[in-house]
């Protein structure tokens, strides 16, 4: 196992330098929590992956892949490993028009407790619209 987490953190390593980014733990902690729509990462644990000490969970594993453009099995478990790790991408943006698809990615670039704050905004909104949605239905 902890040849798969050497081979992993090379081939992050690698995967962010031609990617044009220092592999760095500052450089890939900011990058990674603006794309991951989970718990962020903290300094130490991203440290962790780029030390081959830890590897990320398949979920992670897919937001860097998606980030740094490289084919998840790649990234995860080298060129010569046979083993293939998938997802299917979500089609939550199919919907969307051009206005909607700007204003996310305003907010993925936002810095994470920035996000946080416009995630509480709406989450208010939405749930008084629904206290208003429900109270129409009551009448």
């Amino acid at each position: 196992m902890q040849d798969a987490k050497k081979r992993f953190a090379q081939q992050l390593r690698q995967a962010m330098a031609a990617a044009g980014y220092e592999a760095k733990p500052a450089v890939l902690e900011r990058e990674f929590n603006m794309r991951h729509w989970g718990k962020p990462m903290t300094l130490h644990g991203v440290r962790r992956w780029l030390l081959g000490q830890t590897m990320p969970d398949h979920k992670k594993l897919m937001t860097l892949a998606t980030w740094l453009d490289v084919p998840v099995q790649e990234l995860g478990y080298g060129m010569d490993n046979p083993q293939r790790v998938s997802e299917r991408p979500k089609a939550w943006h199919a919907g969307l028009g051009y206005q909607d698809r700007e204003l996310f990615e305003i907010y993925l670039r936002l810095p994470v407790p920035k996000r946080r704050l416009a995630r509480d905004v709406i989450l208010a909104i939405a749930r008084a619209h629904q206290a208003e949605e429900d109270e129409r239905a009551a009448c």
